[in-house]
Protein backbone atom coordinates (compact mmCIF):
# COMPACT_ATOMS: atom_id res chain seq x y z
CA UNK A 1 0.00 0.00 0.00
CA UNK A 2 1.26 3.46 -0.89
CA UNK A 3 1.27 5.73 2.16
CA UNK A 4 2.98 8.61 0.32
CA UNK A 5 -0.23 10.59 0.15
CA UNK A 6 -1.83 13.42 2.14
CA UNK A 7 -4.61 10.94 2.87
CA UNK A 8 -2.89 8.84 5.50
CA UNK A 9 -4.48 7.77 8.75
CA UNK A 10 -2.97 7.43 12.24
CA UNK A 11 -2.06 3.81 11.51
CA UNK A 12 0.01 4.55 8.40
CA UNK A 13 -2.61 3.40 5.92
CA UNK A 14 -2.83 5.48 2.76
CA UNK A 15 -6.28 6.12 1.29
CA UNK A 16 -6.35 5.77 -2.49
CA UNK A 17 -9.90 4.49 -3.01
CA UNK A 18 -13.20 6.38 -2.68
CA UNK A 19 -16.58 4.68 -2.79
CA UNK A 20 -18.97 7.41 -3.92
CA UNK A 21 -22.68 6.86 -3.29
CA UNK A 22 -24.80 8.78 -5.80
CA UNK A 23 -28.22 7.75 -4.45
CA UNK A 24 -29.85 5.84 -1.60
CA UNK A 25 -32.66 4.72 -3.92
CA UNK A 26 -32.89 1.37 -5.64
CA UNK A 27 -35.29 -0.51 -7.86
CA UNK A 28 -34.64 -3.70 -5.84
CA UNK A 29 -35.18 -4.37 -2.12
CA UNK A 30 -32.64 -7.13 -1.46
CA UNK A 31 -33.40 -8.89 1.81
CA UNK A 32 -29.90 -8.40 3.27
CA UNK A 33 -29.68 -4.73 2.23
CA UNK A 34 -33.01 -3.01 2.95
CA UNK A 35 -36.33 -3.44 4.60
CA UNK A 36 -39.25 -3.92 2.22
CA UNK A 37 -40.87 -0.61 3.15
CA UNK A 38 -38.08 1.96 2.84
CA UNK A 39 -38.16 5.70 3.40
CA UNK A 40 -35.64 7.47 1.18
CA UNK A 41 -33.92 10.78 1.71
CA UNK A 42 -35.66 13.94 0.46
CA UNK A 43 -33.89 15.71 -2.40
CA UNK A 44 -32.79 18.68 -0.26
CA UNK A 45 -30.73 16.36 1.98
CA UNK A 46 -28.66 14.78 -0.77
CA UNK A 47 -25.64 16.05 -2.65
CA UNK A 48 -26.17 17.47 -6.10
CA UNK A 49 -24.28 15.92 -8.99
CA UNK A 50 -22.10 19.05 -9.07
CA UNK A 51 -21.26 18.63 -5.38
CA UNK A 52 -20.52 14.94 -5.88
CA UNK A 53 -18.11 15.86 -8.65
CA UNK A 54 -16.40 18.59 -6.60
CA UNK A 55 -15.82 16.21 -3.70
CA UNK A 56 -14.64 13.38 -5.96
CA UNK A 57 -12.23 15.63 -7.87
CA UNK A 58 -10.83 16.93 -4.57
CA UNK A 59 -10.10 13.34 -3.53
CA UNK A 60 -8.33 12.75 -6.84
CA UNK A 61 -6.23 15.88 -6.29
CA UNK A 62 -5.24 14.36 -2.93
CA UNK A 63 -4.00 11.14 -4.48
CA UNK A 64 -7.07 8.91 -4.81
CA UNK A 65 -6.57 6.62 -7.83
CA UNK A 66 -9.80 4.64 -7.78
CA UNK A 67 -13.43 5.73 -7.47
CA UNK A 68 -16.36 3.33 -7.34
CA UNK A 69 -19.86 4.70 -7.93
CA UNK A 70 -22.37 3.01 -5.64
CA UNK A 71 -25.86 3.44 -4.23
CA UNK A 72 -28.54 2.25 -3.68
CA UNK A 73 -28.59 1.61 -7.39
CA UNK A 74 -26.48 4.33 -9.04
CA UNK A 75 -28.12 3.99 -12.44
CA UNK A 76 -31.52 5.14 -11.14
CA UNK A 77 -30.07 8.59 -10.29
CA UNK A 78 -31.42 11.12 -12.76
CA UNK A 79 -28.74 12.34 -15.21
CA UNK A 80 -26.04 10.19 -13.57
CA UNK A 81 -24.27 9.88 -16.93
CA UNK A 82 -23.23 13.53 -16.73
CA UNK A 83 -21.32 12.74 -13.53
CA UNK A 84 -19.71 9.64 -15.07
CA UNK A 85 -18.59 11.66 -18.09
CA UNK A 86 -16.95 14.35 -15.93
CA UNK A 87 -15.23 11.84 -13.67
CA UNK A 88 -14.06 9.92 -16.73
CA UNK A 89 -12.11 13.00 -17.83
CA UNK A 90 -10.05 13.27 -14.61
CA UNK A 91 -6.54 12.54 -15.85
CA UNK A 92 -5.11 11.46 -12.48
CA UNK A 93 -7.90 8.95 -11.87
CA UNK A 94 -6.72 5.47 -12.86
CA UNK A 95 -9.89 3.44 -12.22
CA UNK A 96 -13.53 4.48 -12.40
CA UNK A 97 -15.78 1.58 -11.45
CA UNK A 98 -19.47 1.01 -10.80
CA UNK A 99 -21.39 -1.39 -8.57
CA UNK A 100 -24.88 -2.11 -9.90
CA UNK A 101 -27.71 -4.61 -9.70
CA UNK A 102 -27.43 -4.86 -13.49
CA UNK A 103 -31.09 -4.24 -14.31
CA UNK A 104 -30.33 -1.00 -16.20
CA UNK A 105 -27.15 -2.13 -17.95
CA UNK A 106 -28.83 -3.18 -21.18
CA UNK A 107 -29.26 0.52 -22.00
CA UNK A 108 -26.36 2.00 -19.99
CA UNK A 109 -23.41 -0.35 -20.62
CA UNK A 110 -22.26 1.12 -23.93
CA UNK A 111 -22.62 4.80 -22.88
CA UNK A 112 -20.79 4.04 -19.62
CA UNK A 113 -17.88 2.51 -21.53
CA UNK A 114 -17.75 5.51 -23.86
CA UNK A 115 -17.76 7.88 -20.87
CA UNK A 116 -14.61 6.31 -19.41
CA UNK A 117 -15.93 3.77 -16.91
CA UNK A 118 -13.28 1.06 -16.53
CA UNK A 119 -14.99 -1.67 -14.52
CA UNK A 120 -18.36 -2.95 -13.34
CA UNK A 121 -19.41 -5.13 -10.41
CA UNK A 122 -22.83 -6.73 -10.87
CA UNK A 123 -24.78 -8.21 -7.96
CA UNK A 124 -26.43 -11.55 -8.64
CA UNK A 125 -27.36 -13.93 -5.82
CA UNK A 126 -29.35 -16.55 -7.71
CA UNK A 127 -29.73 -17.94 -11.21
CA UNK A 128 -33.29 -19.12 -10.56
CA UNK A 129 -35.94 -16.57 -11.52
CA UNK A 130 -38.33 -17.33 -8.66
CA UNK A 131 -35.59 -17.32 -6.04
CA UNK A 132 -34.03 -14.19 -7.51
CA UNK A 133 -37.40 -12.46 -7.17
CA UNK A 134 -37.68 -13.66 -3.57
CA UNK A 135 -34.21 -12.39 -2.59
CA UNK A 136 -34.53 -9.04 -4.36
CA UNK A 137 -38.30 -8.63 -3.82
CA UNK A 138 -38.68 -6.65 -7.08
CA UNK A 139 -35.87 -7.84 -9.36
CA UNK A 140 -36.25 -9.70 -12.65
CA UNK A 141 -33.43 -12.13 -13.34
CA UNK A 142 -33.76 -11.83 -17.11
CA UNK A 143 -33.01 -8.10 -17.00
CA UNK A 144 -29.83 -8.71 -15.00
CA UNK A 145 -28.68 -11.50 -17.32
CA UNK A 146 -29.27 -9.20 -20.29
CA UNK A 147 -27.31 -6.50 -18.48
CA UNK A 148 -24.34 -8.80 -17.95
CA UNK A 149 -24.31 -9.66 -21.64
CA UNK A 150 -24.59 -5.96 -22.56
CA UNK A 151 -21.58 -5.14 -20.39
CA UNK A 152 -19.56 -7.90 -22.04
CA UNK A 153 -20.63 -6.73 -25.49
CA UNK A 154 -19.62 -3.15 -24.61
CA UNK A 155 -16.04 -4.36 -24.22
CA UNK A 156 -15.44 -4.02 -20.48
CA UNK A 157 -12.26 -5.86 -19.58
CA UNK A 158 -12.99 -5.85 -15.88
CA UNK A 159 -16.33 -7.41 -15.00
CA UNK A 160 -17.09 -9.05 -11.68
CA UNK A 161 -20.17 -10.66 -10.21
CA UNK A 162 -20.96 -10.25 -6.51
CA UNK A 163 -22.99 -12.85 -4.62
CA UNK A 164 -24.16 -12.79 -1.01
CA UNK A 165 -24.77 -16.35 0.13
CA UNK A 166 -27.38 -17.07 2.80
CA UNK A 167 -27.60 -20.50 4.40
CA UNK A 168 -30.78 -22.31 3.41
CA UNK A 169 -31.65 -19.66 0.81
CA UNK A 170 -29.11 -19.88 -2.01
CA UNK A 171 -26.13 -21.86 -0.70
CA UNK A 172 -27.12 -24.70 -3.02
CA UNK A 173 -26.26 -22.43 -5.98
CA UNK A 174 -22.62 -21.75 -5.13
CA UNK A 175 -21.29 -24.08 -7.83
CA UNK A 176 -23.92 -22.90 -10.31
CA UNK A 177 -22.76 -19.32 -9.82
CA UNK A 178 -19.11 -20.34 -10.28
CA UNK A 179 -19.98 -22.19 -13.48
CA UNK A 180 -21.92 -19.17 -14.72
CA UNK A 181 -18.91 -16.89 -14.10
CA UNK A 182 -16.63 -19.35 -15.88
CA UNK A 183 -18.99 -19.52 -18.84
CA UNK A 184 -19.14 -15.72 -19.11
CA UNK A 185 -15.35 -15.36 -18.53
CA UNK A 186 -15.89 -12.95 -15.63
CA UNK A 187 -14.74 -12.90 -12.02
CA UNK A 188 -17.02 -13.59 -9.06
CA UNK A 189 -16.74 -12.62 -5.40
CA UNK A 190 -18.70 -14.25 -2.59
CA UNK A 191 -19.52 -11.83 0.21
CA UNK A 192 -20.34 -12.66 3.82
CA UNK A 193 -23.52 -10.86 4.86
CA UNK A 194 -22.71 -7.65 6.73
CA UNK A 195 -24.71 -6.71 9.86
CA UNK A 196 -25.84 -3.27 8.75
CA UNK A 197 -29.39 -2.06 9.29
CA UNK A 198 -32.23 -3.63 11.23
CA UNK A 199 -33.21 -6.60 9.03
CA UNK A 200 -36.26 -8.55 10.22
CA UNK A 201 -36.74 -10.71 7.11
CA UNK A 202 -34.28 -13.35 8.36
CA UNK A 203 -32.03 -14.18 11.31
CA UNK A 204 -28.52 -13.17 10.33
CA UNK A 205 -26.85 -15.58 12.74
CA UNK A 206 -28.81 -18.52 11.33
CA UNK A 207 -28.31 -17.52 7.71
CA UNK A 208 -24.59 -16.79 7.98
CA UNK A 209 -22.22 -18.88 5.92
CA UNK A 210 -18.49 -18.20 6.05
CA UNK A 211 -16.10 -17.72 3.15
CA UNK A 212 -14.28 -20.89 4.21
CA UNK A 213 -17.48 -22.91 3.91
CA UNK A 214 -18.12 -21.49 0.46
CA UNK A 215 -14.54 -22.18 -0.63
CA UNK A 216 -14.81 -25.76 0.58
CA UNK A 217 -17.94 -26.22 -1.53
CA UNK A 218 -16.19 -24.85 -4.63
CA UNK A 219 -13.21 -27.12 -4.05
CA UNK A 220 -15.43 -30.18 -4.36
CA UNK A 221 -15.39 -29.40 -8.10
CA UNK A 222 -12.49 -27.02 -8.76
CA UNK A 223 -9.04 -26.72 -7.28
CA UNK A 224 -8.41 -23.18 -6.02
CA UNK A 225 -4.94 -21.64 -5.90
CA UNK A 226 -4.53 -18.48 -3.79
CA UNK A 227 -3.05 -15.47 -5.56
CA UNK A 228 -1.49 -12.20 -4.45
CA UNK A 229 -3.58 -10.26 -6.95
CA UNK A 230 -5.10 -7.07 -5.56
CA UNK A 231 -7.73 -4.94 -7.28
CA UNK A 232 -7.67 -2.28 -4.56
CA UNK A 233 -10.66 -3.73 -2.74
CA UNK A 234 -11.11 -6.28 0.07
CA UNK A 235 -11.44 -9.44 -2.05
CA UNK A 236 -8.92 -12.26 -1.58
CA UNK A 237 -8.60 -13.96 -4.95
CA UNK A 238 -8.13 -17.54 -6.04
CA UNK A 239 -7.60 -18.98 -9.50
CA UNK A 240 -8.65 -22.19 -11.20
CA UNK A 241 -6.17 -23.94 -13.48
CA UNK A 242 -8.57 -24.24 -16.42
CA UNK A 243 -10.24 -20.81 -16.35
CA UNK A 244 -9.32 -17.15 -16.51
CA UNK A 245 -12.15 -16.32 -14.09
CA UNK A 246 -11.04 -15.47 -10.57
CA UNK A 247 -12.90 -16.42 -7.40
CA UNK A 248 -12.89 -13.75 -4.70
CA UNK A 249 -13.95 -13.83 -1.06
CA UNK A 250 -14.93 -10.78 0.98
CA UNK A 251 -14.96 -11.83 4.61
CA UNK A 252 -15.75 -9.01 7.06
CA UNK A 253 -16.62 -11.55 9.78
CA UNK A 254 -14.21 -14.43 9.35
CA UNK A 255 -11.14 -12.75 7.88
CA UNK A 256 -10.79 -9.18 9.09
CA UNK A 257 -9.04 -7.13 6.38
CA UNK A 258 -8.86 -3.79 8.20
CA UNK A 259 -5.05 -3.67 8.33
CA UNK A 260 -5.08 -3.34 4.53
CA UNK A 261 -7.94 -0.82 4.35
CA UNK A 262 -7.29 1.89 1.76
CA UNK A 263 -10.91 3.01 1.41
CA UNK A 264 -13.35 5.64 2.59
CA UNK A 265 -17.02 6.09 1.67
CA UNK A 266 -19.05 9.17 0.88
CA UNK A 267 -22.78 8.76 1.42
CA UNK A 268 -25.19 10.61 -0.85
CA UNK A 269 -26.14 12.84 2.08
CA UNK A 270 -22.52 13.97 2.28
CA UNK A 271 -21.21 11.96 5.22
CA UNK A 272 -17.61 10.90 4.77
CA UNK A 273 -17.59 7.48 6.45
CA UNK A 274 -14.11 6.49 7.52
CA UNK A 275 -15.10 2.85 8.12
CA UNK A 276 -17.85 0.55 6.86
CA UNK A 277 -18.39 -0.93 10.32
CA UNK A 278 -18.17 2.22 12.46
CA UNK A 279 -19.95 5.55 12.62
CA UNK A 280 -16.81 7.73 12.50
CA UNK A 281 -17.71 10.40 9.95
CA UNK A 282 -17.43 14.03 8.86
CA UNK A 283 -20.11 16.02 7.03
CA UNK A 284 -18.67 17.23 3.75
CA UNK A 285 -22.12 18.46 2.73
CA UNK A 286 -21.80 21.23 5.28
CA UNK A 287 -18.53 22.30 3.64
CA UNK A 288 -19.84 22.33 0.07
CA UNK A 289 -23.14 23.95 1.10
CA UNK A 290 -21.53 26.74 3.14
CA UNK A 291 -18.44 27.24 0.99
CA UNK A 292 -19.39 26.40 -2.62
CA UNK A 293 -16.39 26.41 -4.93
CA UNK A 294 -13.86 26.57 -2.07
CA UNK A 295 -11.85 23.51 -3.03
CA UNK A 296 -9.04 24.33 -0.60
CA UNK A 297 -11.37 24.25 2.39
CA UNK A 298 -12.84 21.01 1.10
CA UNK A 299 -9.42 19.39 0.74
CA UNK A 300 -8.46 20.54 4.24
CA UNK A 301 -11.59 18.92 5.68
CA UNK A 302 -10.85 15.65 3.87
CA UNK A 303 -7.26 15.55 5.11
CA UNK A 304 -8.31 16.31 8.69
CA UNK A 305 -10.92 13.55 8.58
CA UNK A 306 -8.23 10.89 8.13
CA UNK A 307 -7.40 11.14 11.85
CA UNK A 308 -10.87 9.76 12.60
CA UNK A 309 -10.36 6.53 10.67
CA UNK A 310 -10.52 3.71 13.25
CA UNK A 311 -8.11 0.83 13.35
CA UNK A 312 -10.76 -1.80 12.58
CA UNK A 313 -14.41 -2.77 12.68
CA UNK A 314 -15.92 -5.33 15.07
CA UNK A 315 -18.79 -7.31 13.57
CA UNK A 316 -20.65 -9.84 15.70
CA UNK A 317 -23.45 -12.27 14.92
CA UNK A 318 -24.34 -12.68 18.58
CA UNK A 319 -26.00 -9.31 19.15
CA UNK A 320 -29.78 -9.09 18.90
CA UNK A 321 -29.53 -5.53 17.56
CA UNK A 322 -27.28 -4.48 14.68
CA UNK A 323 -24.15 -2.59 15.67
CA UNK A 324 -24.72 -0.23 12.73
CA UNK A 325 -28.31 0.88 12.19
CA UNK A 326 -27.82 2.43 8.73
CA UNK A 327 -28.74 0.17 5.84
CA UNK A 328 -26.30 -0.72 3.07
CA UNK A 329 -28.20 1.47 0.59
CA UNK A 330 -27.46 4.55 2.73
CA UNK A 331 -23.88 3.43 3.37
CA UNK A 332 -22.86 3.00 -0.26
CA UNK A 333 -22.77 -0.69 -1.14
Amino acid sequence: MNANTPLQDRFGRGVEYLRLSVTDRCDFRCVYCMSEDMTFLPRKQILSLEQLYDIASSFVQLGVKKIRLTGGEPLVRNNVMSLVERLGRLEQLEQLHLTTNGAQLDKFAAPLKAAGLTGINISIDSLRADRFKELTRFGELKKVLNGIDAARDAGFQRLKLNAVILKGRNDDEILDLVDFARDKHVDISFIEEMPLGNISEHDRALSFISSEQIRSTIETRYGLTPTTENTGGPSRYYRMADSRSRIGFISPHSHNFCHLCNRVRLTVEGRLLLCLGNEHSVSLKEIVDEHPGDHEKLREAIISAMDLKPERHHFSLDDDEPQIVRFMNTTGG
